[in-house]
């Protein structure tokens, strides 16, 4: 290999890996059901006439459901129409008795690296479709997989979150998770008394948003004395985490006086390098914390998302 060949090939090896760092750090784009059902409302003259909207679960149903409500058109799931269930009035087999239905629009929220979308044809080959025209619409894609689906509304790269499954995301795996509001409910007042009653709210306390993944790191502001009773919980609940980080303080009284819950709960996230995101119970909190890390955070309270 000669000099010049040798500096092309470091140069483009360079790129690569600026890049890779770029996607690692570039912030989430994050999407509520309000700007779903705007999105869809403002874009839904781009469809054609459709006989019938299919919906992919679990993501998929919500947008299906949306331009059916728009469109005053039927609706089913992916599983309804593969079995040929009824619409409304039970089994029948509406394919056969329906034969005016001829174009059928199968939604999805987004598409992402395009393995869902394939895995969905190859099902709908399984069954006789001669009769129907079927589309596909993704409501959000990318750059690489527009030209994957017959309609989309709207390009988002990745990374990229939505309000109906942020809390059960594979960026679990870096992210922070608060516990109580988060994981379990909220103690009461009376249950929050920093002694018996606590201990036995901590030890039964309800499970809230517990997702599939690994979570990078729990932390709370839950008191370092607790650790113990709440591992137990977090086992009891096959809940699965790298780090657990609580308050060392002495007391609940002291931790009131000092109010240091955001304060506690943004040092750690900052100096976790590779965790971009913090999912937090209150929203006064989440804002302060985004404001300390510099980082993402979104309320579960409210699905406030903050970008630091």
């Amino acid at each position: 290999m000669n000099l010049n060949a040798f500096f092309r090939k470091a140069k483009n090896l360079i790129k690569k890996i600026i890049k890779k760092n770029q996607e690692k750090i570039r912030n989430v784009s994050f999407r509520t059901f309000q700007n779903l059902a705007s999105l869809i409302r403002n874009n839904i003259h781009k469809l054609p006439e459709i006989d019938l909207i299919v919906g992919i679960p679990r993501s998929g149903i919500i947008p299906a459901y949306i331009i059916a409500l728009f469109l005053n058109k039927q609706v089913c799931s992916l599983n309804e129409f593969l079995n040929n269930i009824e619409l409304t009035q039970g089994d029948r087999n509406f394919i056969k008795n329906n034969k005016e239905r001829k174009t059928v629009l199968v939604v999805d929220d987004s598409i992402s690296t395009g393995k869902a979308l394939e895995k969905v044809k190859k099902t709908l080959e399984k069954i006789d479709l001669t009769k129907y025209e079927i589309l596909y619409c993704a409501i959000y894609a990318t750059n690489e997989t527009q030209k994957m689906v017959d309609y989309y509304f709207e390009k988002i790269e990745q990374p990229r979150l939505f309000q109906w499954n942020y809390l059960n995301h594979e960026r679990a795996m870096e992210s922070c998770y608060d516990l109580d509001g988060v994981l379990c409910v909220n103690p009461t007042e009376e249950e929050n008394d920093d002694g018996e009653k606590y201990v036995n709210f901590i030890l039964n306390a309800k499970p809230l948003f517990i997702p599939n993944y690994e979570i990078h790191s729990i932390v709370t502001s839950r008191l370092e004395k607790y650790r113990i009773q709440t591992q137990a919980w977090l086992e009891k609940h096959n809940i699965k985490y790298k780090n657990l980080f609580m308050l060392d303080l002495s007391d609940a009284r002291t931790r009131r006086e000092l109010n240091c819950h955001a304060d506690f709960k943004a040092k750690i996230f900052k100096d976790l390098k590779e965790c971009r995101l913090f999912i937090e119970s209150d929203d006064n909190q989440a804002k302060k914390i985004a404001q300390l890390s510099k980082k993402e955070v979104i309320c579960v309270s409210t699905d406030e998302y903050y970008r630091g």
